[in-house]
């Protein structure tokens, strides 16, 4: 996992610039401390920052094609998991290699298939190649886009990066915010392409960018289909169960240590059982895959259930990685080391956003951090709630019969922080226009009964939306902390086999999840397989809640908060009992905080 960034342009001679692309590239050394390197040629300027991960000495970037005078130039963060299937297919076909880097795969299937390398890959991935050959840009982002790639326009052609601070390294591009990244970044809608910057997007999940001299296009290779399910419930749950093994069992090559994260819940306790039994089959029977999970120093005291928990998650944890064999660790976290100026400014820093969910959020950053100090990279279970119905939207009629996103009945306006109505943003026209686009664009089959119809909308803006800004959060923070966190179950398989699969299957035990329980039948203990969902865990500590007030009032005393924010809606999360504060409005009060922070650190210019 690496940091990626650079520009093409037809107008000047990117020989010149090395400063700039030294310096593009050195804002992305947190995604990869462990070397950097850039390429410089007439029209284009490539950076890499590296975490090693494969192939220490060999996958040196940016990677040419050979060294003397390339005609193609790679930088490329990411992994793919087919890498040896595709080097054996490529020799074949009359390719050399000269490293055993994946990195090195991405360069010889480009010379292969051209814009088209990305059917071949199975992986998480974003890379640029420069094709001296032709004076060609590509640009390509995988499937569901766990790694993230912006761009934005100069003179003559883009620039890239896998995060925006790097754009704003290049003298052509500036911080600047408009009325339409307000409302992208408020309207907790995530769509992809446009963000909260104004003329920086990101590439399309699933999508591509060429840019040539006749200019920029965009298209997709990839995106759901909605295609007849014929397997019975029996063998739904058994090709469930090959399928996440396989995605276990090929996410599990590492030249660096590697753990698991192990919540307690089912979709992590599932991966974990399978990571362990094929790391027992590799490495013998006395191997362990180390687990983390985290818990607050207060929680076994104070905790209390709100709308997005129901439990305790650190008992279940221990139970799950005793059964499974893990060398199993806690990272308890002081809640008051959550009110930390620096962990919050690093944790915005990370985001290049101001929103985000708080103490979460910081948590989080705190967690990786901590797993770091002995593992490189570590597995996650996220989108398995996407993937098999776990959320509560699914099975809520007052979810399923809301005209709007379903998130927006948890998090709506009681957890958004409320913005200035001076500002006029119209942000509930916006989510309704967005709405309906986003319905329009979910495949269906012929003579699908109203259930189905509404499920596959509801599995469809969980995977296209909901799910990104999950995976937008533990990329930037994973990679903060120098972290690569794969996610075996946003492996493009699984997720079209499990989209085609009708709800009726996905829930035909009257529960959430009920294929992955099913399939994960023998992996977990029976309290960890049939537990209700729990999101990740919060502090309950009235000291945090104190100490984010007062953070909050400090935030408001500036002028730039105050004429974006709306005090009045504000003013009552401020004057509430910190032990009484509801978890909608101390998220209010995060997002105040967050806000100072983002506008003290970018000094965005606002053009509203």
């Amino acid at each position: 996992m690496c940091g990626i960034t650079g520009w093409a342009s037809f107008h000047h001679d990117a020989r010149t610039q090395a400063p700039v692309i030294e310096a593009m590239t050195a804002t992305l050394a947190p995604r990869g401390p462990d070397a950097g390197g850039s390429w410089l040629g007439e029209h284009a300027a490539i950076g890499h920052r590296r975490l090693t991960v494969i192939d220490p000495t060999g996958g040196i970037q940016p990677m040419t094609d050979r060294p003397d005078a390339p005609a193609t130039v790679l930088t490329y963060s990411g992994e793919i998991y087919n890498h040896h299937e595709l080097r054996s297919r490529l020799r074949g076909l009359g390719h050399a290699f000269r490293t055993r880097s994946d990195t090195e795969v991405v360069l010889r299937a480009y010379a292969q298939w051209g814009e088209d390398v990305a059917d071949h890959l199975e992986g998480m991935f974003a890379f640029a190649v420069w094709d001296e050959r032709v004076g060609r840009l590509l640009l390509v982002r995988d499937r569901l886009g766990v790694k993230p790639l912006f761009w934005a326009a100069v003179d003559g052609g883009i620039a890239f990066a896998s995060e925006p601070k790097a754009l704003f390294a290049h003298p052509e591009i500036r911080p600047r915010v408009d009325a339409d990244g307000l409302r992208e970044a408020y309207s907790l809608l995530f769509n992809t392409g446009p963000t909260v910057w104004s003329g920086v997007r990101e590439v399309e999940p699933g999508g591509l960018l060429v840019l040539d001299r006749g200019g920029a296009r965009q298209r997709r290779y990839w995106q759901l289909e909605a295609d007849a399910h014929t397997d019975d419930q029996e063998a739904t749950a058994e090709r469930i169960r090959s399928l996440v093994e396989r995605a276990a069992r090929s996410q599990l090559e590492a030249d660096v240590p590697l753990c698991s994260l192990l919540s307690g819940g089912i979709d992590s306790t599932v991966l974990t059982a399978l990571l362990a039994d094929e790391l027992r089959l590799r490495e013998g029977p006395d191997a362990r895959i180390r687990s983390y999970a985290v818990d607050y120093s207060d929680q076994a005291e104070r905790f209390t259930g709100d709308v997005l928990r129901t439990g305790h998650d650190t008992p279940y944890a221990m139970e799950a990685g005793a059964f499974i064999g893990t060398d199993h660790s806690t990272v308890v976290l002081d809640p008051r080391d959550l009110l930390d100026p620096e962990h919050r400014k690093a944790v915005v820093v990370a985001r290049d956003s101001p929103i985000g969910v708080g103490d979460m959020d910081t948590s989080l950053y705190l967690l990786f951090g901590e797993i770091r100090r002995h593992s490189t990279v570590a597995l996650s279970g996220e989108a398995a709630d996407e993937v098999f119905g776990g959320y509560p939207w699914f099975h809520n009629p007052k979810a399923l019969a809301a005209a709007t996103f379903p998130w927006l009945l948890v998090t709506g306006d009681e957890a958004a922080m409320p913005l200035n109505p001076e500002l006029d943003l119209r942000i509930g026209e916006f989510r309704d226009d967005t709405y309906r686009s986003a319905l329009a664009a979910v495949p269906h089959l012929d003579g699908e009964t109203p259930v189905e119809h509404r499920q596959r909308e509801m599995q469809h803006l969980s995977l296209t939306r909901w799910l990104r800004q999950l995976l937008h959060r533990k990329d930037r923070l994973s990679m903060a902390q120098g972290l690569e966190v794969r996610v075996p179950y946003c492996d493009h398989r699984l997720v079209e086999y499990a989209f085609t699969t009708p709800w009726a299957l996905k829930s035909f035990d009257g529960r959430e999840k009920s294929l992955l329980r099913a399939a994960g039948t023998g992996l977990a203990p029976d309290s960890v397989l049939h537990r209700p969902k729990n999101h990740y865990p919060a502090t309950h500590h009235p000291d945090y809640n104190r100490g984010l007030q007062n953070m909050a009032r400090d935030a408001l005393a500036t002028e730039q908060v105050r004429s974006l924010a709306d005090e009045t809606r504000i003013k009552p999360c401020l004057d509430t009992p910190p032990d009484q504060l509801p978890w909608g409005h101390r998220l209010r009060l995060e997002r105040v905080v967050d806000l100072a922070l983002w506008l003290d650190h970018y000094r965005p210019e606002l053009t509203l």
